[in-house]
């Protein structure tokens, strides 16, 4: 029998994941959590609404015991030289650019068989504000869908003399122009056995390799995270973590 904290990375765009590449762990049933990130640039889609740092927080929610729901704002500065932003705007965080993003889990993993890995399925920034076509940048609607990606994703874990390691697998599809999406992602995790706290994570996000670490504190209730996007850009965000549902909600059962 081998017991660990739920030690989930959570994804700086609010849904729970290694980095920025979306997997398919998921938290417990009944868990809140409330977070934020700062942002590089880099991290952020290249268009004229950023091109600098900024931030963002969010709220994320699992219930039905598969379904995990998040609602995140991006701050957004006005940019300078630009008819739409008011000169008092310029280079403040004036405004924010809001959407949704969800997974479902089709199957556990060691569900059916077990060496099952763990499948989901989800979307981040389905639509617009208007149900527009925001894949051509040049169209009247091209504010919105910034984050907008399709994905499917399998985890599979193994528990290992020097630690947990995590294998995970993510095909990510949109058709935005200024940030196109189609393609596969690879990510590794490793919770070493000398100290689970700690998460050291590796990935390719279909874009650009990144490395970081997720740190636990206070029983999982908060979690540090620390990331290099392509081994350079700074980014970094905490979150808390609270189970609804009460319980010994902390223990995973993957091993048991």
């Amino acid at each position: 029998l081998s017991r660990s904290v739920n030690l989930h990375a959570q994804l700086t765009d609010g849904l729970t994941g290694l980095l920025h590449m979306q997997n398919a762990e998921m938290q417990r049933d009944g868990t809140v959590i409330i977070g934020g990130n700062y942002l590089n640039k880099h991290n952020l889609p290249n268009n004229n609404w950023w091109g600098y740092d900024s931030f963002n927080y969010f709220l994320n929610i699992t219930f039905l015991d598969r379904i995990e729901i998040a609602y995140i704002c991006t701050l957004v500065k006005g940019q300078p030289n630009s008819n739409y932003w008011p000169v008092q705007t310029w280079n403040k965080f004036v405004n924010q650019d809001r959407h949704f993003a969800a997974k479902i889990q089709l199957v556990k993993e060691g569900e059916w068989w077990k060496h099952m890995p763990s499948i989901v399925a989800g979307v981040s920034d389905p639509t617009t504000a208007t149900g527009g076509d925001y894949t051509d940048f040049n169209a009247s609607v091209h504010n919105n869908g910034f984050f907008n990606r399709w994905f499917i994703a399998m985890t599979k874990h193994f528990n290992l003399p020097l630690g947990e390691l995590g294998i995970h697998a993510t095909y990510l599809y949109n058709k935005r122009k200024d940030y196109p999406l189609n393609g596969p992602a690879f990510g590794i995790n490793l919770r070493p056995a000398f100290h689970k706290n700690l998460n050291i994570i590796a990935e390719y996000d279909a874009k650009t390799i990144n490395v970081g670490a997720l740190y636990s504190i206070w029983a999982d209730h908060f979690n540090l995270l620390f990331e290099l996007q392509d081994g350079k850009y700074i980014s970094a965000g905490l979150v808390y973590k609270v189970n609804l549902l009460g319980g010994n909600h902390w223990k995973s059962k993957i091993f048991e």
